[in-house]
């Protein structure tokens, strides 16, 4: 079963990736940005659902250790493993999102640790909704 998992998940990223780029050149949109928006969107739904799930249950801690340590994760192995296939030389305009990136976590930090509550509160969240729709629309502006 795990194998046939594993397979499974070899074709649809493979889809994925093709698809990702028959969608950027037909759109007129960089690779880039398609997957900054549309893929990044599409592999995040798993830990949404997950985090949605466990808010509803009252499970905090499963759920905020489901974004950190998926963001964790992503960054140091999947990253780590992809560099090591075939080095990335990451594109200026990369420089950019990564900036942003670094300022987001920023941002996150000092909504969950100025004051005395610790916690995320409603209006924070929706400010988050708000940068990240900000974002894809410079994603798309800038091309």
């Amino acid at each position: 079963m795990i194998t046939m998992g594993i397979i499974a998940l070899y074709i649809g990223g493979k889809w994925t990736v093709d698809g990702a780029v028959s969608l950027a050149k037909a759109a007129g949109i960089s690779e880039y940005v398609i997957s900054l928006t549309i893929v990044a969107v599409g592999t995040s739904l798993p830990e949404l659902i997950t985090s949605i799930v466990s808010i509803q249950k009252k499970d905090v801690d499963l759920a905020v250790g489901n974004i950190v340590g998926s963001n964790i994760l992503n960054i140091f192995l999947i990253l780590g493993i992809s560099a090591i296939i075939n080095p990335i030389k990451i594109p200026l305009y990369g420089i950019a999102d990564l900036i942003i990136l670094l300022s987001v976590t920023l941002v996150l930090f000092l909504c969950m640790f100025v004051g005395k509550k610790h916690e995320l509160e409603r209006w924070q969240g929706g400010l988050f909704l708000v940068f990240y729709a900000a974002y894809v629309y410079y994603l798309f502006a800038r091309g």
